[in-house]
């Protein structure tokens, strides 16, 4: 009998050559990795890329966009792929467009620029980062100064409380020394953290103000309890910055004493 008539019917070979067409209509062999037997990208091409003074050396497919690239550059220089300029044989590239088809090789050299916009955004950022820093610093300074004020506040407070008699002149230096460091705080210009901070310790010096208001009002009245003690209001005007600032009411209508047999209305 003869041999079977399904001998010399083609039979797929685990090696036979596969054919792909790339962009640009070049046909190549299809490449398959080790796993899973999908097709892999070009060869990897070593690309140098000038940047200022630096060189980097990137490792890309061969059939990788320079848009690609830029993602494989903002690895090794922290620059954001938008802040980006590739430059190849004098011609700013696109991301869209191919290495490969631009006429990029192994051992290619391309210039990479950062956009002159993200550098003047740098400018301006690290400039305001300056300013925050020196208000900062300058607020830290009024709050170490408050913080020795405080101290004394504190200890007048206890003198107070425990009935001794405390000459006026104590409250109304203190009261001067506080007002001047609210009137160091609003000098200071200040935005972000640094306008928090300084916002915070505005009303830390306020409330120091009004706390000797109330111990020199029962200073000068030390049998009057809670209820019927001299009451001291403490107004605040506001700075065009938003700063309070103190002033004074006058005499006349800074302190109500009311009576057990006498009720104003």
């Amino acid at each position: 009998m003869g041999k079977n008539s399904n001998q010399h019917a083609p039979v797929s070979s685990p090696n036979e050559i596969e054919w792909e067409m790339r962009p640009g209509g070049m046909l190549i062999q299809k490449r398959h990795d080790d796993v899973g037997g999908f097709a892999s990208r070009e060869p990897i091409i070593n690309i140098t890329v000038s940047h200022g003074p630096s060189r980097h050396e990137v490792h890309v497919p061969a059939d990788s966009t320079f848009g690609d690239l830029k993602n494989a550059l903002a690895q090794k220089t922290g620059l954001d792929p938008k802040d980006q300029r590739l430059l190849f044989r004098g011609k700013e590239k696109e991301d869209e467009e191919h290495l490969h088809m631009a006429g990029v090789k192994d051992r290619s050299k391309i210039l990479l620029l950062e956009d002159p916009a993200s550098k003047e955004r740098k400018l301006e950022e690290i400039g305001k980062n300056n300013e925050i820093g020196k208000a900062s610093g300058a607020v830290a300074e009024v709050r170490a100064e408050v913080d020795q004020l405080s101290e004394r506040v504190a200890a007048l407070e206890v003198a107070v409380h425990g009935g001794t008699k405390v000459a006026d002149k104590e409250f109304l230096i203190l009261t001067e020394l506080l007002m001047k460091q609210l009137l160091k705080l609003d000098s200071i210009e200040a935005e972000g953290e640094a306008k928090l901070q300084r916002k915070s310790e505005v009303r830390r010096v306020q409330n120091l103000v009004e706390t000797l208001d109330n111990l020199k009002a029962r200073n000068s009245n030390p049998n009057s309890n809670s209820s019927n003690a001299v009451s001291v209001t403490t107004k605040w005007e506001t700075f065009d910055s938003g700063v309070g600032s103190l002033t004074a009411p006058p005499p006349s209508s800074s302190t109500k004493i009311t009576q057990d047999w006498e009720q104003f209305d």
